[in-house]
């Protein structure tokens, strides 16, 4: 594993400075009620996930068939499990999504300025499969939508999908060894597999502002954008915001994305920060399939497993994607619980300095680019880098020159003090907004299962959610459990993670297909013994890294529970998706009646 190289040593005695800087900025922002500070978009606040591009639902009788696969979840989770099934030949793959098309978070997010920070040349799936070679290092959100249409067509995963449905419970039928699956839209069918790709940003949050319900101006969150209000398109253009007040709430990933359109368009542009974020170099460029390679077979397959060799800290020749992923790859270790260290002892100290460097240039940038000294002050990231997801761009500074907007700072109130009927307030200044827009992102990780919104009823009336609470996570390789025949559950769960999860859902996603073939082929149904989850327990657990004390030190966000910690636990694999992926592959050719127990009987739905 190589650090970022750091020009000039800091002394000791800056590094001493630089924590306590760090502890003190922590404490301006961190909030005591933690993760509580949110609210979800439901209920009385359910006008913010509402679909504002399905239009109204096409009536339709219900359903009362049966299928071969369930797949919960329509986004590239999901997609990319219903097209490595139909490449196994399975027949009736039904996908029920409450979106109304395919795509996922990318079916979601559409707010102007959207592009994946991720190459697109490793994060779009299914290239060599599709043909698909993209135009730009990094691709627009509706590029991504569209080649998630694409692979749904090309694997015909439309036929039998549900879109602007939801599953609302899953429930096992020991005498028919099949799933029965209910929805919100009265639909009962039976499955003889489920599979879960709820993903891990499909529940918008909201900041839970005092009088947030008075608020009578404008408002929407980014990922139900609404254009009917700003006109324009994802390209900008919004005439509908000329001479009107804006505020901004949230300046993470998304932020950083639409505060440069909001304000080159807006009348008046005021973002609410509460933690500034790191704001790298994005470097945007076209690309052309020879720069790629893309006239060789399989040279989509090599360069995302180039990306994922560098950014786990494995050895790699070259570095083909060549961004700011890679060449700050090692600071990542704190953030993927597999990297490598190979042993240096002297690790912690090496990558504490690295550390210093990364965000002394980063801090440097803000300086450089931002003309106003105290907006600048502002807007420099004042914690280490793995604290929070590091965000790229070219024009997110920049903007804050602009003489029509304004950073309004919220860290010494511990985030916006209340709203009004008229606007939001801070530090006892009220500032009136005609619209207000809340880009505050996903609750991460949270799904419909982990909320309790799908339960889900195994053998013997065993609930999910009851059974992770009562004896914490028990799987095999994070995807089966016992007591939940043929269910398989994709995820970060007990399983390997990397920046690039699209990568990680295709290799679950060819595991998944590979489960429900081997239980086909053996005549059996998927469900490890509890010896063999015991097993993996064991393996999660050994050689898990200590992360929690630098997370507890960290700025408040979602990598620690807004400030609460993130605990060490048997939660994923310890030892990288890399090793992860290679494991899988030998196990499937080995060992994969570990996952497989005999059953009674019946036949596969789709077959004669």
């Amino acid at each position: 594993m190589s650090l970022p190289q750091c020009a000039n040593q800091p002394t000791p005695q800056e590094i001493v400075a630089l924590r306590e800087r760090y502890r003190l900025e922590r404490e301006r922002r961190v909030r005591p009620e933690g993760t509580g500070q949110y609210r979800p978009a439901e209920a009385e606040f359910g006008y913010f996930a509402a679909d504002p591009y399905a239009g109204e639902a096409t009536e339709r009788e219900p359903l009362h068939d049966t299928v071969d696969v369930a797949v919960v979840g329509g986004g590239f989770g999901g997609i990319l499990a219903g097209a490595r099934l139909r490449r196994q030949g399975v027949a009736k793959v039904r996908v029920v999504e409450k979106g109304g098309d395919f795509g996922g978070t990318w079916y979601w997010n559409r707010y102007p300025g959207i592009h994946c920070d991720i190459e697109s040349h490793v994060y779009l799936p299914l290239l060599d499969e599709t043909g698909y070679v993209p135009g730009w290092k990094y691709a627009p959100g509706e590029e991504i939508r569209r080649h998630a249409v694409r692979i749904a067509e090309q694997f015909d995963l439309y036929e039998h999908a549900l879109f602007s449905t939801a599953v609302t419970s899953l429930a096992w039928d020991e005498t028919a060894e099949q799933w029965v699956v209910t929805t919100d839209r009265g639909d009962e069918f039976r499955a003889t597999y489920v599979i879960t790709a709820t993903g891990t940003l499909s529940e918008p949050k909201l900041p839970g502002i005092p009088g947030i319900e008075d608020y009578r101006g404008h408002t929407f969150h980014t990922s139900r954008w609404d254009y009917a209000y700003t006109g324009g398109s994802p390209e900008g253009g919004m005439a509908g915001l000329a001479g009107k007040r804006v505020g901004v709430v949230g300046t993470g990933a998304t932020g950083v994305q639409v505060i440069p359109m909001l304000a080159a368009d807006a009348g008046h542009l005021y973002v609410f920060q509460r933690t500034p974020s790191a704001v790298d170099v994005r470097g945007q460029q076209p690309m052309t399939p020879r720069q790629v390679g893309a006239e060789r077979p399989g040279w989509a397959g090599e360069r995302r497993e180039n990306f994922l060799r560098i950014c786990s800290g494995e050895e790699a020749e070259q570095d083909l994607v060549a961004d700011r992923w890679t060449e700050s790859a090692g600071l990542l270790e704190k953030l993927l619980p597999s990297f490598r260290r190979h042993g240096e002892p002297d690790f912690e100290a090496a990558y504490e300095v690295a550390d210093h460097a990364t965000m002394n240039q980063i801090r440097a940038r803000v300086a450089s680019e931002v003309t106003d000294a105290a907006t600048a002050a502002a807007l420099a990231p004042w914690y280490r880098y793995a604290c929070k997801r590091p965000t790229f761009s070219d024009t997110y500074l920049p903007a804050f020159n602009r003489a029509d907007v304004t950073l309004v700072d919220t860290a010494d109130t511990h985030g916006i003090e209340r709203m009004s009927e008229r606007g939001v307030v801070v530090g006892g200044v009220e500032y009136e907004v005609d619209c207000l827009v809340f880009a505050t992102g996903f609750s991460v990780g949270l799904s419909g299962v982990t909320s309790g919104k799908l339960p889900v009823t195994g053998r013997d009336g065993i609930q999910l959610l009851s059974a992770l609470k009562q004896r914490g996570p028990r799987t095999l390789h994070g995807f089966t459990s016992n007591g939940f025949p043929n269910l398989i559950r994709m995820g970060s769960l007990q399983n390997a993670s990397s920046v690039n999860f699209t990568h990680i859902l295709d290799e679950q996603a060819v595991h998944a297909a590979a489960l429900v073939a081997a239980a086909e082929e053996k005549g059996a149904v998927v469900e490890p013994a509890p010896e063999a989850e015991d097993a993996w327990i064991d393996i999660c657990a050994q050689g898990a890294p200590d992360h929690a004390w630098f997370h507890a030190e960290c700025t408040p966000g979602y990598y620690n529970g807004e400030g609460r910690g993130r605990p060490n636990g048997p939660t994923a694999y310890p030892h990288g998706a890399v090793a992860f992926h290679e494991l899988l592959r030998r196990w499937r050719a080995e060992n994969m009646g570990e996952a497989l127990r005999a059953r009674a009987g019946g036949q596969f739905a789709g077959r004669p």
